[in-house]
């Protein structure tokens, strides 16, 4: 992965190869719904919905936190520290949440899988968006996309060797977690140890910054706080806050409803959690490319609208295929949201604090992670009210397709071609 004076580029697609890698280790968060089913109905535990949901909603209210920190120290000591340092922490409080053995430990598998690994996944989940993007400039869409992708990808594997993990101690599900953790550990240390940031002077070469067509990247680099002074920075968080909402309602509760509305066995729901990740995973990708060709704001329109709609379909999808299809759809628009504002930001801010900036937008994933589900778990609740539920889901995501509509670019920003 050395950069060649010749060619300053080599080796750039190795280091995307490891944020892969450590993107894939953190985001086995999304597998949560595995467990929050299996705490429910094990003995021990016996969990509400609502309780079930608590550790995944602190893991995703403590990102913000791992994120604004994280995404300040890397824009000024560089990405492999921090990237080290998240993805141990991030490990330990997985493996932690493993001593949680009891109906009475809810609040040390909050502490544990919730405050410390949600820390920890912030810290890491921040720096190689911020350091690829440096990296290729040529490609910010795209490159931002892939550099998230493994983060939807990540319950891939994971819910269903979670789910024969949890089949193996069905009293005590949580037990999977020590396995799961020492993996997710080594994993994200092997992809940090490769990170580093470009050399001073970097540029690709042949390639020069568009300055007009639905994607320019001219005018000044912002800093934190100049950013902070727009109205932009406002808009993209709230539409990256209502973008999450959405998405992770049906994320947080995808196994159960898999089950309760198109009646799923246990094993197919699992099953389902997982593939449904491809698309989350995917999304990230497909959006933040499509988004380089028809531009950044109408791609957040067609994400929230497409999301809209499925949402006021799902709870009607009683045929196993129909709800696979919509809840597809639904991880597709998640995923694309977090696949296009990384390059959104730089497009409005500029890429040389993209750490910090985007770093402190993470806020609306926080907000959203904590609303989405709770709003799904309050309306679901004991009697499986999903059409409740999932409509008032569905009308948020199409109220929200009035922020892209009138967002724009900062004038500092805007191209004059």
């Amino acid at each position: 992965m050395a950069v060649s004076p010749d060619n300053p580029t080599r080796g750039r697609w190795g280091l995307v190869a490891a944020a892969l890698l450590l993107q894939f280790s953190i985001g086995a968060v999304y597998a949560w719904s595995v467990f929050g089913k299996a705490l429910q109905a094990a003995e021990p535990f016996k969990l509400s919905k609502v309780e079930s949901s608590l550790p995944f909603e602190v893991t995703i209210g403590m990102i913000f936190i791992g994120t604004y920190i994280g995404g300040r120290i890397q824009d000024k000591k560089g990405p492999r520290v921090v990237a080290l340092v998240g993805g141990l922490i991030y490990g330990l409080g997985t493996i932690g949440a493993s001593f949680a053995s009891d109906r009475g430990d809810l609040g040390l598998l909050i502490a544990t899988y919730g405050v410390i690994s949600g820390f920890g996944l912030g810290l890491a989940y921040i720096v190689p968006i911020a350091m690829l993007q440096k990296w290729f400039p040529d490609k910010r869409g795209l490159i931002t996309g892939l550099a998230v992708g493994g983060f939807g990808f990540g319950a891939v594997l994971t819910s269903p060797i979670a789910q024969r993990l949890i089949d193996a101690n069905k009293d005590v599900p949580t037990r999977a977690f020590l396995p799961l953790g020492i993996t997710y550990l080594v994993m994200s240390l092997i992809g940090a140890a490769f990170f580093r940031n470009p050399p001073k002077g970097y540029a690709v070469p042949g390639w020069e910054p568009a300055t007009s067509g639905k994607v320019v990247d001219s005018g000044r680099d912002y800093t934190q706080g100049e950013a902070l002074r727009t109205p932009q920075w406002y808009l993209l968080t709230a539409i990256l806050t209502l973008n999450v909402t959405a998405g992770i309602a049906l994320i947080s509760q995808a196994a159960a409803s898999a089950t309760d509305i198109a009646d799923y066995s246990k094993a197919a729901a699992a099953s389902a959690v997982g593939l449904l990740a491809i698309f989350n995973g995917g999304g990230r990708i497909v959006w933040a490319a499509v988004s380089d060709k028809v531009g950044r704001m109408p791609a957040f329109v067609a994400m929230l609208a497409l999301q809209g709609l499925a949402f006021l379909s799902i709870p009607h999808a009683h045929n196993a295929a129909t709800f696979f299809v919509l809840a597809a759809v639904i991880y597709l628009c998640y995923g694309g949201g977090f696949g296009t504002m990384p390059a959104t930001a730089g497009d409005y801010f500029g890429v040389r604090n993209a750490g910090a900036i985007y770093g402190l937008m993470i806020i609306g994933w926080s907000l959203g992670g904590v609303v989405g589900p709770l709003i799904a778990s309050k309306l679901i609740g004991d009697e499986k009210n999903y059409t409740a539920a999932y409509t008032t889901i569905g009308i948020i995501a199409l109220a929200a397709i009035l922020l892209p509509l009138v967002t724009r670019l900062p004038r500092t920003r805007q191209s004059a071609g």
